[in-house]
């Protein structure tokens, strides 16, 4: 099964990964003796995703020279940066879709997934909808919940207006078809947040639940935790996740 391409969204500032941050992205940031975009990479290399687009603005030029076009990792990266000012993270995707000629993986640059992408891609095309966000049965243990689901679809996403219905969190990794962001203005600054509700309030985002829990970087706790698990064993996520 040929899967398909994958945006890494790593162009924001990390402000919360400061002082770290303030001389390289977060994409490079040392987590289990590497950088932690190199982590990611394999870790999407073993679930066999192959061709990688990678988003950036902050310090972009420092990932992109450190990573090539990917090649000493196995796989195939293309870059695509915003320019002078920050799109935002669907922006941002909107400026890569000139990469793209299928649906497409969109995950956050500072994710780490250890899922099963494939089973997620199947049930994407088996499912006549725009767009799908993965999910995990979160209520409210490892961040705040913001995602209500009923019947195998998205009902309501709010990252702000929360709800007690709200019992899950959204996982970090979407599938899109083209046509969700090529009707976006080019070079005009949106969050991916703002789109997901749109679409969940418009009952055009499809709900892949997620059985096991995400890892991230986007905060010194997550930082910690991850660069534990890591040092301890860098290949303990590689095997191919069955949920």
């Amino acid at each position: 099964m040929k899967l398909y391409p994958i945006v890494i969204l790593a162009g924001g500032l990390a402000t919360r990964l400061r002082p770290i941050t303030e001389k390289i992205p977060k994409a490079l940031v040392k987590v289990g003796g590497s950088p932690f975009i190199v982590h990611q990479l394999n870790l999407l290399k073993s679930r066999g995703l192959e061709n990688i687009v990678i988003s950036a603005w902050y310090k972009g030029e420092m990932i992109q020279d450190f990573l090539g076009n990917g090649n000493q990792f196995g796989v195939d990266i293309q870059y695509v940066f915003d320019g002078d000012r920050p799109l935002g993270t669907a922006g941002a995707i909107r400026k890569a879709l000139k990469l793209m000629d299928s649906p497409f993986f969109v995950l956050y640059g500072d994710s780490y997934l250890p899922c099963n992408y494939k089973k997620i891609q199947s049930y994407f095309d088996e499912n006549n909808k725009p767009a799908l966000m993965t999910i995990y049965h979160n209520a409210g243990k490892w961040d705040t919940s913001n995602v209500e689901m009923e019947n195998g679809q998205i009902i309501r996403y709010d990252k702000k207006d929360r709800h007690p219905r709200m019992q899950f969190i959204d996982y970090g990794l979407g599938l899109f078809r083209l046509n969700v962001f090529s009707s976006l203005d080019e070079d005009t600054p949106i969050d991916l947040a703002d789109l997901y509700k749109k679409l969940a309030e418009s009952r055009k985002l499809l709900a892949y639940e997620v059985k096991q829990r995400f890892y991230e970087i986007g905060s010194f706790d997550g930082l910690h935790e991850l660069d534990r698990l890591l040092d301890s064993d860098p290949n303990q996520f590689l095997q191919e996740e069955q949920t």
